[in-house]
This record gives C-alpha cells, sequence and structure tokens, in this order.
C-alpha cells in the first residue's frame, strides 16, 4: 500500500471562475481540498509532495544477492568453492557494489516516487545534504565516506541515539496542467453551492428529448463516471493524459526478501 492515504494539501488553483454569492474563503478552500483528493485518487494516487518521516532498516551486504550467486574482485563475506584445477578459493557474494560501480555503493530504499530530501538524521545528528544524494527509484546513496546503520533502535523517538530517520517529500511534482485541472474542477464544483450546501449539481438521468422539432441528447453522465472521468474538457484531457489506462494506485514490485521502512502513525 502508499505510505500516504491523500494529498496532505489542497492543490494549488487559478480559479478563473466567479466565487458564488454568500460563499466564505473557508468553502472555498474546502471544495479546493474536495477537488485536489478527487484528481489524486482519479489520476493514480501519485501526485504530491507530501511530507512524510521514515525509519529504513538497512539490508546487510550478504543479504542483497542470493546464496548461489557469486562475484569476483569485491568485498564483504566470502563464501569458499573448489575450482576448475581443485583448489579451494573464496568468492565474495557482496551485493554492495552493483554491476555499473567499481566501489561500495551504500544506499537505502525509500518508498517514492521522491521528490526531494529534507533531512537526514543519524544517532541525533543531522546530516549535509552533500553527504547524501537520491537516485531513481528512490535509493537513497550515502556519498561521505560512511555507509547507513545496518540497525537501530526502533523503541528510540526519531531523532536520538542509535536512531536513523530520513524525512522527505513523497510525490510527482505538481505541472501546470495539473494546477489548471484542479482549478477547473474546483470552479465546478463551486458553481454547484449555495449558502447552506455545497456540491456537484445533480446530473440528470435523462439522455434524448424532442419538443417542437428540436432533438436534444444529453450522455450518459454514469457511464463518464464508470470510466474514471468527469464530463469536463480539462480533467478529463489531463487525466487520460497522465492516467491513460485508469490505474487506481502506482505499479510495485513486491518481494519477501525486502524490508519496508519504517512509518510512526500513532501519535
Amino acid at each position: 500500500m502508499a505510505i500516504q492515504v491523500g494529498p496532505c494539501d489542497p492543490w494549488p488553483v487559478n480559479l478563473c471562475c466567479d466565487i458564488p454569492d454568500g460563499l466564505e474563503q473557508a468553502d472555498v478552500d474546502r471544495w479546493t481540498m474536495v477537488a485536489s483528493q478527487l484528481l489524486w485518487a482519479l489520476s493514480g494516487r501519485r501526485w504530491g509532495p507530501c511530507p512524510v518521516t521514515v525509519r529504513p532498516c538497512r539490508k546487510t551486504c550478504f543479504d542483497t544477492v542470493p546464496s548461489w550467486r557469486v562475484s569476483w574482485g569485491t568485498v564483504g563475506p566470502w563464501v569458499p568453492y573448489i575450482g576448475t584445477d581443485g583448489l579451494w578459493r573464496n568468492a565474495s557474494v557482496c551485493g554492495c557494489r552493483t554491476d555499473c560501480s567499481c566501489t561500495e555503493l551504500c544506499e537505502v530504499y525509500l518508498p517514492g516516487p521522491v521528490y526531494d530530501v529534507q533531512s537526514v538524521t543519524v544517532d541525533g545528528v543531522v546530516l549535509v545534504p552533500e553527504a547524501y544524494r537520491v537516485d531513481a527509484p528512490g535509493r537513497l546513496v550515502r556519498t561521505d565516506g560512511e555507509c547507513w546503520p545496518e540497525c537501530q533502535d526502533m523503541a528510540a523517538p526519531a531523532g536520538e541515539e542509535g536512531t536513523f530517520a530520513v524525512t522527505y517529500r513523497w510525490g510527482l511534482p505538481l505541472t501546470e496542467a495539473a494546477v489548471a485541472a484542479v482549478s477547473e474542477l474546483t470552479c465546478h464544483l463551486l458553481r454547484g453551492c449555495a449558502p447552506g450546501g455545497c456540491g456537484c449539481k445533480i446530473n440528470r438521468s435523462l439522455t434524448r428529448i424532442s419538443r417542437q422539432g428540436v432533438d436534444m441528447e444529453l450522455p450518459d453522465p454514469t457511464a463518464l463516471l464508470a470510466e474514471g472521468l468527469t464530463g469536463l474538457p480539462l480533467v478529463d484531457l489531463w487525466l487520460t493524459t497522465v492516467n491513460p489506462d485508469g490505474l487506481t494506485s502506482p505499479s510495485r514490485v513486491y518481494s519477501p526478501d525486502y524490508r519496508p521502512p519504517r512509518v510512526q502513525t500513532w501519535p
């Protein structure tokens, strides 16, 4: 599951409509948040940014590579084997070095998309930004010659001695197209507002009418909603662009060997 359940704040808007009479700014802010939550869900739950603090668990060097796989010329634990000449030798199975790096690469995985890293704290000390970088997909790499802790005291609060915590913002950056889409949806919600009650105007189920030689046919709104669309041109254009397959959440690959970082949810 995702590490967040919705946008933390309303998306920025540039409203191109008049605010109905009788509405306060608090009502506008509330329905902007509703529009942001709807578009966040309809677009695949990937947009942010939203701050989160995690307590990573770094896998040891030996755990990153299956026991049957060996590589020579690397560092870490050694496994004895018999060569073709009958002599015993040692083979390293360390996974700290990647297939494209000649040096040890110490990293932890952050569930993403990672927008940016706000702080990294090890043993109560906040590291300078030059001590790490982020490689896709969500790999926090140590660059100052040190390595991330292999274990930490999960009973202690983050920021104390013996702890390791990363605060970063989760989610894809909002583009101008996203701002335009949420602005249009917010205006649509506000037009259906009146003092004492707000929301979308009820869509009639009428699909065709004939009167005095004039025929009118309206699209079935339930068909659009079933496809994850709204009937608003700019909103639907953005949704079909960023989420053409109608995914309800980001795709993931699960592994029984992967230990996700711990996220405190209460208090």
